[in-house]
């Protein structure tokens, strides 16, 4: 098996981006991702094209394939894969594999979604279609629904409370003003997050005890990667960003047929593959981009995927441990908070976010002692989870 590495990344901002289609905004990333790798379209051998809802939410299908043609990079393989709002780091892994075989030297893999092409509540109930059609879907289960009963669970678990859900949305926010491909660019405050008996605050409830500013907005947007053989990287002046290793677990498909709801196995298995694969631990880490589609996420990732004791997350929220500026920073793109949640791209772009770290290029988000990263895409409500561990190299 080959080493691999990330040749090229680019991206498209996140937010509601009604001038462009589904295929401008992968073809847009895909551009951006070529451009900086320095690779020609002669070189693509393979397309893997991230996407959940375009027959649903677009009316289009045969993405991948019309990808290719759009993009002029015929005769390249072009495939589609769908793993929920694991989709984007399942096609990474599905390029990795593919030039780590030796199969393919050039891989172009892309995300993207044009979720707001409908209404809220459609989008809304579009991602439900993940949950259990019979024990789930059919009882109005959403995954905002999902995220409330499980941050209920865990909360009084481990006696978190609202305001270390509103530290983790603050910090979040804050660092997406920093980046300018972010969705929500917004400052927020304790006050404004935390209902008093003296206060109003503009944060209704979504699904008890979460409110609106715990959750990611629904975003259009794209993302992508060029994946290479590691020791090609040399030929076209990059930085040697490796991709170090990767795992992958699943869980019931219901949350209510787990042992312990609040047990995120599938997180623990594929962070604890993706370490073994690297020949590292959890304290190597230095920088991670985790799946904080909702705040309690964030936190419980953080602990499942080895980057803080069981019930220790909030201690280092409090002590300011996961901002841009501290020991471990997490999401300094903005997350899936502020950044957004195009959920094909999702996994592709917290690639590109922590390429960028790798390679000092995230400006005023830039973290310090960066060369070893973790991304955790979580799909469904933690039953398919794909992590990667990315390490910069001389």
């Amino acid at each position: 098996m080959r080493d691999v590495a990330i040749l090229g990344v680019g991206m498209t901002p996140f937010g509601r981006l009604d001038e462009n289609d589904l295929l401008d905004l992968l073809s847009s990333a895909s551009l951006r991702a070529m451009e900086d790798a320095g690779i020609g379209d002669t070189l693509i051998d393979a397309v893997y094209v991230a996407n959940m809802g375009g027959g649903i939410l677009n009316h289009q299908t045969g993405i991948a394939s019309a990808l290719v043609d759009n993009l002029a990079l015929l005769p390249a393989a072009a495939d589609l894969v769908e793993n929920g709002p694991a989709s984007g780091a399942s096609a990474v892994k599905n390029g990795v594999l593919a030039v780590a075989s030796g199969y393919y030297d050039f891989v172009l893999v892309v995300g993207g979604e044009k979720m707001r092409d409908v209404t809220g509540w459609r989008a809304t109930d579009f991602v439900a279609t993940l949950t259990h059609p019979y024990a789930e879907y059919i009882y109005g289960v959403s995954l905002p629904g999902m995220a409330g009963m499980f941050a209920k669970l865990y909360m009084d678990k481990y006696d978190i409370k609202p305001e270390h859900l509103a530290m983790v949305a603050m910090k979040n926010q804050e660092n997406g003003i920093l980046n300018p491909y972010a969705h929500i660019q917004m400052k927020i405050s304790m006050e404004g997050m935390i209902e008093t008996p003296d206060s109003i605050v503009n944060n209704s409830y979504v699904a008890k005890p979460l409110r609106l500013f715990d959750c990611c907005p629904v975003s259009d947007g794209a993302a992508a990667v060029i994946l290479c053989p590691a020791d090609r990287v040399k030929d076209f002046g990059k930085p040697l960003i490796k991709v170090a290793g990767f795992g992958q677990a699943t869980d019931t498909h219901t949350l209510a047929e787990r042992d312990d709801p609040t047990d995120l196995k599938a997180v623990t298995m594929a962070c604890n593959q993706a370490y073994k694969r690297a020949g590292i631990t959890a304290k190597d880490i230095q920088v991670a981009e985790l799946h904080d589609a909702f705040t309690i996420l964030e936190i419980a990732e953080s602990e499942h995927a080895g980057l803080f004791a069981k019930g220790e997350a909030k201690k280092a929220l409090e002590a300011g441990e996961t901002k841009i500026k501290g020991s471990l920073p997490i999401n300094p793109s903005g997350g899936l908070k502020a950044r957004g949640h195009p959920v094909g791209a999702t996994g592709v772009a917290q690639i590109v976010d922590l390429t960028w770290q790798l390679r000092g290029e995230a400006g005023p988000r830039q973290v310090e002692n960066h060369d070893v990263g973790l991304t955790v895409n979580f799909g469904g409500f933690g039953n398919n989870v794909v992590a990667f561990v990315l390490r910069r190299e001389s």
